[in-house]
C-alpha cells in the first residue's frame, strides 16, 4: 500500500491536537500540522509529539497548501484536513479511504460559500476546502496555478474532482462501551478502578452503618408524622440504600476484576 501523509490545517487546537496526532498515526506514515497563527500551546504540544509543524500566516486555500507541501518536500499521497468545530475524529477513516482512491486532486468545499452549481468552476483561491486529497503530481500541478485559476486549469491528464459539500456526511458508527451511554461510561470507569474494595466497599459500609444507626434514633425521636419527619426519614433510608448498593458494586467489581485477570492469563500475547 502506498504511503500516506496526513496534514491538519487549523488554529488554536490545544485541546484536540494530541488526539488528532495519535489517531492519524494509526493510519498514516507522516503527520504534519499547518498552524494558522495559534496563540495557545498548539505548536508546543505538536512539537513534543514529534509532529512536523508548518507555521503559515497568509490566506489559506488549496494553492497555498500545495505550495507549502511542495516546499516542505512531502512527496507522497497526502490528505489535507481542515480542523474546525464540525470535524469529528470518527470522520477520519472515511477521508482516509477517499485518499486511497488515487485521486490526483480531490477537494471538498462548503456549498454555502458559493452560489454556483459547478464546483470545478469555483476560483480555487476563494475556497477554504474541508479536505483535499493530493498525489505528488497533484501537489506539483496545484502549486503552479495562478490565484485566479479554477479546477479547469489543471492538466487534463490528472484525475481531478471538486465537490460542493452541503452537509457533513453521516456515517453509522459502532458504539463502544465508553460511547454507548453515560451508564456505560460509568461502568467502564468502575472497571478501570484498581482498588474497587477501597473505592466502593469501604465508603458504602460507612454509609450503611451511619444510615442504620440513624434510622432507629429517627423513628424513636419523632412520634408525629409530618413533612419534616417524612423528609428526614426518607433521607436516612436513602443513605442506607446508597451504602448497601455501594458495597454490592465493590464486591461485584472485585470479582469481575479477578475473572478478567484469569482470562488474560490464558493468553501469552494479551496486550498490556
Amino acid at each position: 500500500m502506498a504511503s500516506l501523509g496526513i496534514v491538519f490545517v487549523g488554529t488554536n487546537l490545544e485541546l484536540r491536537i494530541i488526539s488528532l496526532i495519535v489517531r492519524a498515526r494509526e493510519v498514516a506514515d507522516t503527520v504534519t500540522l499547518i498552524d494558522l497563527g495559534s496563540d495557545d500551546d498548539t505548536i508546543e504540544l505538536a512539537t513534543e509529539s514529534d509532529c512536523k509543524v508548518i507555521e503559515y500566516a497568509g490566506e489559506i486555500h488549496a494553492i497555498a497548501v500545495a505550495k507549502l507541501l511542495k516546499d516542505s518536500e512531502i512527496k507522497e499521497q497526502t490528505l489535507v484536513i481542515r480542523i474546525n468545530s464540525e470535524f469529528r475524529l470518527r470522520d477520519l477513516p472515511m477521508l482516509v479511504n477517499r485518499s486511497r482512491e488515487k485521486w490526483d486532486v480531490h477537494m471538498s468545499i462548503p456549498a454555502h460559500d458559493h452560489d454556483i452549481d459547478d464546483a470545478e468552476a469555483v476560483v480555487i483561491s476563494s475556497a477554504y476546502p474541508l479536505h483535499i486529497c493530493f498525489s505528488e503530481n497533484g501537489i506539483m500541478a496545484m502549486s503552479k496555478l495562478e490565484l485566479s485559476s479554477s479546477a479547469f486549469d489543471l492538466p487534463q491528464e490528472l484525475d481531478v474532482r471538486v465537490l460542493l459539500t452541503k452537509s457533513r456526511a453521516k456515517v453509522t458508527q459502532r458504539e463502544s462501551l465508553t460511547s454507548a451511554s453515560k451508564m456505560g461510561q460509568l461502568f467502564y470507569w468502575m472497571l478501570e478502578s484498581k482498588h474497587p474494595l477501597l473505592t466502593f466497599l469501604l465508603p458504602g459500609f460507612i454509609l450503611f452503618m451511619v444510615g442504620y444507626q440513624l434510622s432507629g434514633n429517627v423513628l424513636d425521636t419523632y412520634q408525629e408524622l409530618n413533612q419534616t419527619t417524612l423528609s428526614i426519614g426518607m433521607a436516612v433510608i436513602a443513605v442506607t440504600l446508597i451504602g448497601l448498593f455501594s458495597m454490592m458494586v465493590g464486591i461485584m467489581l472485585y470479582i469481575m476484576g479477578k475473572q478478567i485477570k484469569q482470562v488474560e492469563a490464558q493468553y501469552d500475547d494479551w496486550p498490556e
